[in-house]
């Protein structure tokens, strides 16, 4: 059943990696306020259930498999949502891959491309797709998911990982700047642990969990709602005058 609250009535949200995860429940609470929806992933086998969670809360969706770091790929994910409902007003960069714990100077070159393409220049890559129609259009909400990987150093995370979310960061306050005059705002999500399938060798020993757990002084690691709440809020017109923001969803790990 649809939510009571429809910010997103008779508008088409767009949702890089969305057959899971932060993805999927992004996909599922824009759904749920009103918003027709476009996922995006590289491999099909997932889609079909998440199709069917998304349409049975009452509103269109479709899948659209690529790689987000591919060109034809990005340009296809948004012509065919603009093909399917004729805009394009919330975009939510979310596709992405883990990365290894492996020092800088013991990094295989392959891997560490591998993680920058898909992290980074696929943002760069669904971004530069996104912004004409929303241009044409009059306005629009870009949503890039980053990570606390993104706004410290340290052992967080390796690398290729760290830089890849520093450059979602600098990319979402360069759009800000580009695109505010425009009315296409330009945001970012920072969270910390999520409960994903991406996550989870996060939790599979019980001492880790314990210890992932207690890095986070609100007492617990986050759920995909927890990123999805901000993202509705971040996309809709309540956030209309907030534009360029780093957006921790944390509980309090960067404390």
């Amino acid at each position: 059943m649809r939510n009571s609250a429809t910010r997103y009535e008779g508008k088409t949200a767009l949702i890089t990696g969305g057959t899971m995860g932060i993805g999927l429940g992004a996909a599922l609470r824009l759904a749920d306020e009103g918003a027709n929806i476009v996922i995006t992933g590289r491999r099909p086998e997932p889609a079909e259930d998440a199709i069917a969670q998304i349409e049975q809360l009452g509103t269109q969706a479709r899948f659209v498999q690529g790689d987000v770091s591919k060109a034809d790929d990005a340009q296809r994910m948004v012509a065919e949502c603009l093909d399917a409902f004729g805009r394009l007003d919330v975009a939510v960069n979310n596709a992405g891959i883990t990365g290894r714990m492996t020092p800088i100077h013991k990094m295989d070159e392959d891997y560490f491309d591998s993680v920058i393409n898909v992290n980074l220049k696929g943002v760069w890559q669904s971004m530069r797709f996104e912004v004409p129609p929303m241009l044409e259009q009059g306005g629009g909400s870009i949503i890039n998911i980053s990570s606390v990987a993104g706004l410290k150093g340290g052992t967080i995370a390796g690398s290729a990982y760290v830089a890849a979310k520093h450059g979602v960061v600098g990319l979402t306050r360069i759009g800000a700047a580009e695109y505010a005059a425009d009315q296409i705002r330009v945001n970012c999500l920072a969270p910390a642990v999520i409960e994903t399938p991406l996550a989870a060798e996060s939790f599979a020993d019980p001492e880790l969990r314990a210890r992932v757990e207690a890095a986070h002084p609100i007492g617990r690691t986050g759920q995909p709602d927890d990123v999805a709440a901000a993202i509705a809020y971040l996309g809709s017109d309540e956030a209309a005058f907030i534009t360029g923001t780093i957006f921790p969803v944390d509980g309090g790990f960067l404390l």
